[in-house]
């Protein structure tokens, strides 16, 4: 085994961990190869391994975003004009929280303080859908080159999608409420090495405790998935021989609402069961960009007509993603 491999499988895999508790279980006389055992491990393996990477994770990110924080990060915005505004929105929207009811806010913010439509549009779509840490995990369960390509195709979305929005001069459907807020631009402080630590595990705490709810609903559909549905079922509807696969995905995770920690078993069970890859991603990006909550938390800000804009770019590009990845998938065979 490479180090490559190493690091892979058994530190962001944790395969040790899935080995070690099918041992632990196996001694107390649960079948694990059986449909029972085999739920029992999924669901303990997979909540322990997300949510240590969760923490692990959510401490690291917070401590570098405590460099950027709003002020800050509309400062560096505010230097770039064109494109590269939208290349650097995309950027740092992959430092901040991890779904998109929480970069709503700063979208708000940066569009009172001026910053140009498209350039926060670029941010709000590429704050969900590519963060670190949805780097690391999908490397955890996807391997390297799906988890760096996922990302790179996300942040052309975020600046194509951006940059659309822009060019078709949408600010007037923008809620004036937005548009006449304006903005404070308060210096901050200076933190220390311990004051960011500090910060860093408040957001980890904070966040562990918003999201660990998801990640036990999203680890119990994946158990059931894993375990209680057919193969069969999962390959006719979202397998190769479906070519409606991608779209149905995208228009499946739609309603639902999770962040990346949450969707990752589920997508892992859909990919074990027979599910094309770009099906799955198309899936998980629906659910992380486009998810109900989000979209009505939205409709407060911008008028119906950008609301479906933003929706269209973003479902358009989910799909092309879905059907790229698939093509490659196809072709690696």
């Amino acid at each position: 085994m490479g180090v490559w491999d190493f690091i892979q499988n058994q530190v962001l895999g944790m395969r040790w961990l899935n080995d070690l508790l099918g041992t632990g279980l196996s001694s107390l006389g649960l079948d694990v190869n059986g449909r029972i055992g085999g739920s029992v491990q999924f669901f303990i393996y997979d909540v322990l391994k997300i949510t240590i990477l969760l923490c692990v994770l959510i401490f690291a990110i917070s401590y570098v975003q405590s460099y950027f924080p709003p002020e800050r990060s509309k400062r560096i915005l505010g230097r770039f004009r064109g494109i590269w505004a939208n290349i650097i929105a995309a950027l740092l929207g992959t430092v901040t929280p991890f779904c998109s009811c929480s970069s709503i806010p700063l979208f708000i913010g940066f569009t009172s303080a001026g910053l140009p439509l498209g350039v926060t549009f670029s941010f709000l779509i590429s704050s969900p859908m590519v963060d670190l840490g949805s780097l690391v995990l999908l490397m955890s369960v996807f391997g390297g080159k799906v988890a760096v390509l996922y990302v790179v195709l996300g942040l052309v979305i975020a600046v194509m999608g951006g940059t659309v929005i822009e060019k078709l001069h949408m600010e007037k459907h923008v809620e004036s409420f937005v548009l006449s807020a304006g903005s404070v631009d308060i210096e901050s402080p200076g933190l220390t090495v311990r004051e960011r630590l500090l910060y860093a595990k408040e957001q980890m705490l904070g966040t562990f405790k918003k999201v660990f709810p998801y990640i036990l609903v999203g680890v119990g559909i994946g158990a059931l998935i894993h375990n209680w549905i057919p193969g069969d079922l999962i390959a006719t509807a979202l397998g190769s021989n479906n070519p409606f696969g991608v779209v149905l995905a995208t228009i499946v995770g739609i309603p639902m609402y999770a962040d990346i920690f949450g969707t990752i078993p589920i997508a892992e069970a859909l990919l074990t069961k027979g599910a094309q890859l770009g099906t799955v991603l198309s899936f998980m990006m629906a659910v992380t960009t486009l998810s109900l909550p989000s979209l009505i938390m939205l409709r407060k800000a911008v008028k119906p007509k950008l609301l479906a804009l933003f929706i269209g770019i973003c479902a358009v590009g989910i799909v092309v993603v879905g059907y790229l990845f698939n093509a490659i998938q196809f072709m690696m065979i």
